[in-house]
């Protein structure tokens, strides 16, 4: 017979075991393979589970196969020419920079609200304001409405035309909008400086609308009214386009400009679209400016809850009154919400890979989940686990819901008869409208199948009874919005808005000498003005050229923005316009 193998002693029999000469073994001496083994088949799976981070073992001449470059970089993108260092010296001058601040402090000062409710235009008085605006521009900018063909839509709409030289290039369009939310009266005497002050207090402008989105708007306009004091011509055309009611949903403004510019220049007709989005932030110890490439779908569903009238001192038999079966249907939604998951497909994962790629605080256990989530679907769930524990990014990739608003009776001592909720969602990248009204279809068509109520889902009767009581789901305000196409990050356009990005931020200086921007794709919870433009560009980038440091409070109390932020600003976008004009790929 041969000889067992030393690594596996249980081939031996146990009542005769193996000794060799010069070995002894000693009574309860463990031997080193059997601490070996338990260490792998039991205290490593233990620490994995626990999420105990181990450092990875590499042997001399190790590659790590998943260690690939998945979000590759572009350099700097400088223009080029005499001109274009004309225009930059203009641009870093204190006599530029107190232009700027004063020129955004006084477009702060016009309260160019949108509300909810507004009537007609022409008829409600409240957008009459957009006609003060416009006359400012006029104003501050003489060279823009000399050189630029300006085509009002809509009554506010603007669209300015900057013809190219060359017809054969297809145009830029750069976006943004006239109007602020509205500022809770309730809250004025809250305000450091009034929210209609554009005041500077020597590092910020503060008031509604500083930065989202007149910072953009005049930003862009800056831009260009410099360029035209150098004498700058564009080869290439640059259409801007400034919706008047992107608050409230663009229907009046960028819903009117996008069929516009679809049919002056046609379907996919630009070579680009830039409008307002995310800017630069610090993670894991790096610095990453995070265009968006999508935008999360939208829905607010409207709940109504019919039921009989009467007296409350006779309740109905079951006891469940409107409000009742409305506050049924609110915890079964919530108590069932639909599960994210993170798939490859999703351009959040390339977000996650690109921090996994270049942040160097990242916690190794979620860098290496991340990296080798590419190939394994263990992997994959592990990253998820990890990531799903902050709100914040379950929340991004998620369909998300949120009820709120809710009404219900009229008097205390009268059966409600008619009791609603509005439950908002943001759909996720890789969903649809019509899967979150299966999901809903699904949960409260067993709720009335239960409880003998009619149920009608979006104009069609599932369930019907008869009679009262009746559970009806709707869009509320008919604004249903499916998720954003992906707009691609491995094309033209991408590459010059990185390399664009970069060399904005390096002004000229050595990267070795500057802490290293990467730019990575994001994606937008809320939604811009951009719905209304899906046709004319697979290009769709969403994106402002401000740190995170550069402004607070957006939509709130003490909005403001750091000049120099509005000053890198109106670098970019002078970089953007002189780059596209020079590419011959875009």
């Amino acid at each position: 017979m041969s000889e067992s193998s030393p690594l596996l002693p249980e081939s031996a029999p146990s009542s005769h075991p193996v000794r060799r000469a010069g070995h002894y073994q000693r009574p309860g001496h463990v031997s080193l393979w059997r601490v070996v083994m338990v260490f792998i088949l039991l205290v490593l799976p233990l620490l994995w589970l626990i999420d105990v981070e181990m450092p990875e073992i590499r042997w001399p001449g190790y590659k790590d196969p998943h260690e690939q470059h998945f979000c590759p970089q572009v350099d700097a993108l400088y223009p080029s020419g005499e001109l274009a260092a004309e225009v930059i010296r203009v641009l870093d001058s204190q006599k530029f920079e107190t232009t700027a601040i004063e020129t955004l402090s006084a477009a702060v000062k016009i309260a160019t609200q949108t509300f909810d409710i507004m009537g007609p235009i022409g008829k409600d008085p409240a957008w009459e304001v957009f006609d003060t605006f416009q006359e400012y521009l006029r104003s501050s900018f003489p060279l823009v409405h000399k050189h630029l063909a300006l085509t009002k839509i809509n009554t506010y709409g603007l669209i300015y035309h900057w013809a190219g030289s060359d017809s054969s290039l297809k145009p830029i369009l750069l976006a943004a909008h006239q109007d602020t939310v509205p500022v809770n009266p309730t809250t004025v005497d809250k305000w450091t400086y009034p929210p209609w002050s554009g005041y500077y207090d020597g590092e910020f402008i503060w008031g509604r609308g500083s930065t989202d989105d007149k910072a953009g708007l005049i930003s862009i306009l800056l831009s260009i009214e410099t360029l035209l004091s150098s004498h700058f011509r564009p080869h290439r055309t640059v259409v801007l386009a400034f919706g008047f009611d992107e608050e409230i949903s663009g229907i009046q403004g960028a819903g009117k400009l996008g069929p516009y510019l679809e049919q002056t220049y046609g379907r996919d007709g630009f070579a680009l679209l830039v409008d307002e989005g995310a800017g630069i932030t610090e993670q894991f110890g790096a610095n990453f400016a995070a265009p968006a490439i999508a935008e999360k779908g939208y829905l607010d569903i409207r709940i109504d809850v019919s039921t009989p009238g009467g007296h409350s001192s006779i309740p109905p038999e079951n006891h469940h009154t409107g409000i009742g079966i409305l506050s049924h249907i609110i915890g079964t939604l919530e108590n069932d919400t639909i599960t994210p998951r993170i798939s490859r497909s999703q351009p959040m994962y390339r977000t996650f890979q690109c921090l996994a790629e270049y942040a160097p605080d990242m916690p190794s256990l979620l860098k290496r989940a991340i990296r080798r989530s590419y190939d394994s679907n263990l992997e994959l769930r592990r990253m998820e686990d990890i990531l799903f524990r902050d709100n914040v990014v379950r929340s991004t990739i998620a369909t998300t819901q949120a009820v709120t608003m809710i009404h219900g009776g009229v008097k205390s001592n009268a059966l409600p008869e008619l009791s609603w909720a509005i439950v908002n969602h943001r759909i996720a990248t890789d969903s649809s409208v019509s899967a979150l009204q299966t999901h809903y279809n699904v949960l409260l068509k067993e709720l009335a199948t239960v409880r003998n109520i009619t149920f009608v889902s979006f104009g069609n009767t599932l369930l019907d009874r008869g009679t009262l009581p009746k559970i009806e789901i709707s869009d509320a305000w008919g604004t249903a919005l499916e998720p954003a196409p992906i707009s691609p990050t491995d094309s033209e356009a991408f590459r010059l808005l990185s390399g664009t990005i970069i060399a904005t931020e390096l002004r000229g200086r050595n990267a070795s000498e500057v802490e290293p921007i990467y730019v990575i794709p994001s994606v937008m919870s809320g939604n811009t003005d951009t719905r209304r433009y899906w046709n004319l560009t697979r290009h769709i980038y969403r994106y402002d050229h401000l740190r995170t440091t550069d402004t607070a409070n957006i939509h709130t109390v003490d909005e403001r923005i750091r000049a120099t932020g509005l000053i890198g600003m109106v670098r970019f976008f002078t970089n953007l316009i002189l780059n596209s004009d020079e590419s011959r790929s875009l």
